[in-house]
């Protein structure tokens, strides 16, 4: 599968974004470390977001993506000296993979150079090439990346575009490598458009350079080059597998529209995205798009448009197996895999090393005899000559001068060259090449010394730890989950509403004025128990939770799991839903301290909460003025389930309706004002559940009374293995 554009891409990619010269970058976003992403706003066009992948692609996308609430700092820098900036052009540098934007801003002329090779990187300059910031800091041989210092391109690569007969011709003359290792490396094609162009001359691709014909594979380069510079399409390539036929691809192919359905489709079968189509290209069924962002888009669009998540799943440690840990369990259970793999590659290593000492000492006269003659060939040809004619020689794998040794096939028991191979060096003598593998092998003895007394270290570990385990899953607790950074919403009161909606309140008057300010536009509902003081809450009408289709293996079974997203696919507020969120909003208020068993909420539109008020009055923190007709619900009734859900891995307290709290969850509780303290109440949760009591405080509305407890406050019935 492709992991990076080609020159040939990013050169299509550079002439398709050309078509934009002239629009303006309306806002920059960073939703991942590895990815920037520029809001375009083209004349006469619908804006659409420039996606920059570090050390993969380039493309656009009209695509709903989700972006951090405070960007970070590169984003801010992009921000600060590109906003309202014009993009008068995209270039590539020769036929490197890196591509220049330039920009007319109101400091000047700038520059966005991003690099799409290795780890990649994006960089800002000014108009005399002054790196303003860099997305990494970084240093290479030849050139340093980091603020103050001028930007220095990668060195220059070789432009096949501007290749001459005369110089392919003289170039096959002098190469040591074979035809398509030389139009891989020295003529900048890479290795797939190597082989492209071998197979379009009709030449074998491994034969000596010295043998090819210049002047078909000048022809087919050229021919090759034309059909890029002419193409205007792009080709999304789909890879067969046992079960799926190609027939059944292209049908299934034509059959998706464009929607999350067809995005895994492509996720699943896709493996390149081409502006031409190359002769190994007939194996895969090609879909055609008008330019190659759209193809890009449709196979790596989907993806890309969950940075954001992925970005908060990586700071959360449980983005995927072996980043972090879920229960010490797994993370002993990996260890001990990655030290039995070691100990065996350690034995395999001990035996090959004296097994080729010991052969090099069996064949003492004839590796004495190559030794010599490879030793006075080079003393007398040079290293040029003798690489090329070692290449007759079937006892010489290969040579390296700078170490001043050769790779050597041993003979085999009937003396021919099919033994196992050895590195000999021309300075060292027989029994010294000899020994240098029995030391190589004592080396390695010494260090399976240290991973066997490891090794047993975590079998002793994971012995307790599977003990702890099997007792703390008697109990009904939890695994604890290390994480670095807690949800957003969990700095606010929060719930789940019927159909997944998210609603989320202030916890006292800073909370408020966040809640209004960032968390309530377009279809969102205010909501506000008619008491002084109650949180301002949001009812969103997007946001919300979705079932996990990938349960973490370290959520029990009785524990619902759910995922945060920004795209619910009903994004209706029913009268139901709304109900369902002023009853929460009264708990939530002072209603639930004052004993009070009813109580009334109104809601209101987002346009109808201001924070203006009129002359001569004034506003305070985390109040509103609410204007127009309000949708009153009265005669509420406060009550309030909490039961234990998984959010993006995390099991997590949350609170609800007592109806929906049952229907949600297996372990839950039903409380109503009364008297025992939230705290009592948070240390029993701890002590049967293994919550930390500072993730269940927020939820608790105050002193309470239980009248329904499954698992919350008393030990949960929870059975184990042996005894189903």
């Amino acid at each position: 599968m492709k992991a990076a554009m080609s020159g040939f891409d990013l050169r299509a990619v550079a002439r398709e974004l050309n078509a934009f010269s002239g629009a303006y970058v309306k806002k920059a976003y960073m939703p991942h470390y590895e990815q920037i992403v520029l809001r375009i706003n083209p004349k006469d066009m619908d804006q659409f977001d420039l996606v920059l992948v570090r050390g993969a692609r380039i493309y656009t996308s009209n695509r709903d993506r989700p972006m951090p609430m405070t960007p970070p700092p590169f984003a801010m820098v992009l921000r600060k000296h590109l906003k309202n900036a014009r993009m008068t052009g995209v270039r590539q540098l020769g036929f490197d993979r890196v591509l220049c934007f330039n920009f007319d801003t109101k400091f000047g002329q700038y520059h966005l150079y991003v690099e799409v090779f290795r780890d990649g990187n994006i960089i800002l300059t000014d108009e005399q090439d002054t790196i303003i910031q860099p997305l990494t800091h970084a240093s290479y041989a030849g050139r340093t990346l980091k603020k103050g210092v001028t930007y220095q391109p990668p060195p220059a690569a070789m432009d096949p575009h501007e290749m001459e007969l005369e110089q392919l011709t003289e170039m096959f003359a002098t190469s040591d490598r074979d035809l398509v290792s030389t139009l891989g490396g020295k003529i900048n094609l890479g290795g797939t458009h190597a082989n492209a162009v071998c197979a379009l001359a009709g030449i074998d691709a491994n034969i000596d350079t010295q043998d090819a014909d210049a002047e078909k594979v000048h022809a087919a380069l050229q021919s090759l080059l034309s059909d890029l510079a002419q193409s205007n399409e792009g080709f999304l390539l789909l890879k067969s597998d046992k079960e799926h036929s190609n027939e059944e691809l292209e049908v299934a192919a034509k059959s998706h529209e464009p929607n999350g359905k067809r995005d895994r489709f492509f996720e699943q079968f896709a493996c390149e995205a081409t502006p031409t189509l190359l002769p190994n290209h007939d194996q895969f069924v090609k879909i055609t798009f008008t330019s190659l962002c759209q193809a890009v888009d449709a196979w790596k669009g989907a993806h890309d448009a969950m940075a954001l998540a992925r970005r908060e799943a990586e700071m959360l440690d449980i983005a995927s197996p072996g980043r972090g840990h879920s229960t010490d369990v797994e993370r002993l259970e990996r260890r001990k895999i990655q030290q039995e793999k070691a100990l065996a590659g350690f034995s395999a290593k001990i035996e090959k090393q004296q097994m080729l000492g010991h052969c090099i000492q069996n064949n003492w006269t004839h590796i004495e005899s190559l030794l010599t003659q490879v030793s006075t060939a080079v003393e007398e040809k040079g290293w040029s000559q003798v690489k090329k004619d070692a290449k007759q020689i079937s006892w010489i794998v290969s040579l390296n001068p700078s170490q001043r040794s050769f790779v050597t096939v041993l003979p085999d028991g009937n003396n021919e060259p099919s033994g196992p191979q050895a590195t000999l060096c021309l300075d060292e003598t027989v029994h010294q090449n000899a020994q240098r593998h029995f030391e190589a092998a004592r080396k390695q003895k010494d260090k399976t010394k240290g991973a066997v007394e490891a090794l047993e270290e975590t079998l002793l570990q994971l012995q307790r730890a599977k003990k702890k385990e099997k007792k703390q899953q008697a109990s009904g607790k939890l695994n604890k989950v290390k994480r670095s950074k807690r949800l957003w919403f969990e700095n606010h009161r929060w719930s789940m509403i019927s159909g997944g909606h998210l609603l989320v309140g202030g916890r006292d008057a800073k909370g408020n004025d966040s809640i209004v300010k960032k968390h309530l536009s377009g279809a969102d509902m205010y909501l506000h128990a008619d008491l002084h003081g109650a949180p301002s809450c949001s009812l969103r009408a997007s946001q919300g939770f979705a079932p996990d289709q990938h349960k973490p293996a370290h959520i029990p079974d009785d524990i619902p799991a759910f995922r945060l997203i920004d795209k619910l696919g009903d994004e209706r507020i029913t009268p139901e839903k709304l109900e369902e969120a002023a009853t929460l909003a009264l708990c939530w208020s002072r209603a639930w301290a004052g004993g009070g068993a009813h109580g009334t909420v109104y809601a209101v539109k987002p346009a109808q909460v201001s924070k203006t008020a009129q002359t001569g009055e004034y506003v305070g923190k985390g109040a509103f003025i609410v204007r127009g007709q309000r949708q009153w619900f009265k005669d509420l009734d406060v009550q309030l389930g909490i039961g234990i859900v998984a959010i993006n891995g995390v099991p997590l307290l949350m609170g609800g309706l007592p109806e929906a709290i049952r229907s949600y969850c297996q372990r839950y509780a039903i409380l109503r004002p009364g008297l025992v303290k939230k705290e009592q109440l948070a240390n029993r949760i701890y002590k049967n559940t293994g919550l930390m009591t500072d993730d269940v405080l927020p939820v608790l509305p105050g002193a309470a009374e239980i009248i329904e407890d499954y698992g919350i406050f008393s030990p949960a019935k929870v059975q184990t293995q042996e005894e189903e």
